[in-house]
């Protein structure tokens, strides 16, 4: 899930599903780009939060530590289930103001996520502007 770089994604207008707003989209389990992750997002108050379900290296140990944690307290737990997306305030696209936890280097960045369409999100992390890096997700069904 590496969201380091100098990547600036543009996006298509979005296209919502009948009778579902932007963030109700937002809610379900998400393929991500890299080591085949899933991420769950769920309803977390009046905001989402993610939470990471599967990734290659958790089917290889479901045990499998957040050994690139920053904070060394925290290189224990383990990153099957732990939340790597929060602090979300609805936009009129999707969601803004959050983080995202890149367990790949340890890293919490700024985040954005916009509905695409039905099935993709664009999920978009920042060190600082214009240092982002904008990934694609798709909906598992």
């Amino acid at each position: 899930m590496s969201l380091m770089g100098a990547a600036v994604a543009t996006y298509a207008p979005a296209s919502y599903a009948a009778g579902q707003s932007a963030s109700e989209q937002a809610i379900g389990r998400w393929a991500t780009p890299t080591k085949h992750g899933i991420v769950e997002i769920a309803p977390c108050g009046a905001s989402i939060c993610g939470r990471l379900v599967e990734s290659d290296s958790i089917r290889a140990n479901p045990a499998f530590a957040d050994g690139k944690n920053k904070n060394p307290a925290l290189r224990s737990r383990p990153l099957k289930g732990l939340t790597i997306l929060q602090g979300f305030t609805r936009s009129t696209d999707g969601w803004e103001g959050g983080s995202i936890y890149n367990p790949e280097d340890g890293g919490t960045y700024k985040a954005t996520i916009t509905i695409a369409d039905a099935d993709t999100l664009k999920l978009k992390g920042c060190i600082v502007w214009p240092l982002c890096k904008t990934q694609t997700w798709k909906r598992l069904r």
